[in-house]
């Protein structure tokens, strides 16, 4: 199989001790593509750098809702800066997340729509984040949308309506492995069963959410773990693993716009 971790957090410090291993387990695991999402200035200038010392893998730049108290419009051109780099090919983590409010109401959806224009005008997909906004990320996101833009809804924990809504704007869907978890991911596997799989994707959010059984021996995530969500997707899909990994594989190619090697 190939399989496409389409988001994770390789240059977290959880993993600069082994960083290398964690990759050669990925690729041991048939992970043979990962997206490192930025989430800040600092966090994606590692990501590039990471990605541009490994083959196949890929970063994107990007300003998290969880940080808007701290953007700027120079951190937004530094970002689109780098967003020229070889290996960026895509924007975001951004967003909207009121479930703690790390950052005021108001900053979030400031610097959201900002980065809406902003990965326009790069011509790039988005890697989204919503938690608890209440209709305000979609009501924004509409405002910007069109049938020419590309993103995702990662790690994907709405309702039946808002899932509904994101997969007529032909959004994608990034399952983390809170699927595989007993209780709180029970709502989330009877969505899952219905998801186009042309619209599906899977992610392992590493070194967070790690799924079930591997997070009864490891606190920490990572890429390799992202078969287990595959696994589990066929398991409740009752399709090959084989067959949706190469259609979850071709649909994150699509959405970022690569053509990793064998």
């Amino acid at each position: 199989m190939n399989i496409f971790d389409s988001h994770c957090h390789l240059d977290d410090r959880a993993y600069d001790r082994d960083r290398e291993a964690v990759i050669d387990r990925a690729r041991q695991a048939q992970v043979r593509a990962m997206m490192v999402v930025g989430i800040d200035l600092p966090t994606t200038q590692k990501a590039i750098a990471i990605a541009a010392a490994h083959e196949n893998i890929y970063a994107s730049v990007g300003m998290h809702p969880h940080d808007a108290q701290h953007c700027d419009e120079a951190t937004l051109a530094a970002l689109a800066g780098l967003a020229a780099s070889a290996k960026v090919k895509a924007w975001g983590e951004t967003g909207l997340d009121f479930n703690r409010l790390h950052s005021p109401q108001a900053d979030q959806e400031r610097w959201f729509h900002r980065q809406l224009e902003m990965a326009a005008e790069a011509n790039l997909p988005m890697i989204f984040h919503e938690r608890d906004s209440g209709g305000r990320f979609l009501a924004i996101l509409k405002a910007h949308w069109g049938p020419e833009r590309r993103g995702v809804v990662h790690c994907f924990s709405g309702n039946d309506q808002e899932l509904d809504r994101y997969l007529e704007m032909g959004l994608y869907i990034g399952i983390t492995g809170i699927v595989t978890l007993h209780s709180r991911g029970e709502t989330l596997r009877a969505q899952a069963r219905r998801i186009p799989a042309e619209q599906l994707l899977v992610e392992t959010d590493a070194p967070y959410l790690t799924p079930t059984p591997e997070r009864n021996k490891f606190k920490r995530n990572e890429p390799a773990f992202v078969r287990t969500v595959l696994l589990k997707l066929a398991e409740l899909r009752a399709v090959p693993a084989e067959t949706l990994a190469s259609a979850v594989w071709a649909n994150t190619c699509r959405l970022f716009r690569v053509s990793p090697s064998p």
